[in-house]
């Protein structure tokens, strides 16, 4: 983002209620401001597990196991991957409504365009990086338009993930990692 998006950025979240300067800097304060007021969105009590494997397990199941997934429809609603229209979302059956709220909410908002892009949500593997299983092996995270908001891509720096879609999931309770990791800016998941 530019800095002067960075700059209606932070006086949002400021005249929510989190002060901040709108200079364009996004820093410590920054980050510290936009997470509490991405948490003051969230469903209280947050209806997600903590993001550790026992919780993760004792909540969702064990990853990989297909019994749990639902077919989520989204005809109609803009998602595509690589260009083709997408009928349906393989996801978990635990997060198969909420997950549909957000889609419809966003497919209904200016930035509609971000579903454009999906990337996935289902799929058996570990984390980059990491040999720790992804949230994507349970079938409840969702990436949307990697190639501006990749896992090394700073947010907002140099991801373009508008805050709006941020809060969007936010009110279903899912956790966007470009805020709360300040990379990964693609990635929502179903946990605290």
């Amino acid at each position: 983002m530019t800095p002067s998006e960075i700059k209606t950025m932070q006086a949002r979240i400021s005249a929510a209620g989190f002060p901040l300067v709108a200079d364009g800097d996004w820093g410590p304060k920054s980050r510290r401001a936009c997470q509490e007021y991405l948490r003051s969105l969230m469903l209280s009590p947050n209806p997600w597990p903590e993001p550790a494997e026992a919780s993760l397990t004792k909540f969702y199941g064990d990853a990989g196991d297909e019994d749990y997934l639902v077919r989520l429809p989204v005809s109609g609603l803009g998602v595509q991957y690589d260009g083709a229209a997408v009928a349906g979302i393989r996801c978990h059956k635990r997060v198969a409504h909420s997950l549909g709220k957000v889609i419809a909410v966003i497919a209904a908002s200016p930035h509609r365009g971000v579903l454009a892009y999906y990337a996935g949500c289902y799929n058996f593997r570990p984390m980059r990086g990491s040999s720790r299983i992804s949230t994507h092996a349970r079938g409840i995270a969702i990436d949307l338009a990697p190639d501006w908001n990749g896992n090394s891509t700073p947010w907002p720096e140099k991801a373009t993930m508008p805050l709006e879609v941020m809060e969007m999931f936010a009110r279903e309770g899912w956790l966007s990692a470009g805020a709360f990791w300040g990379r990964d800016a693609m990635h929502f998941q179903a946990t605290r």
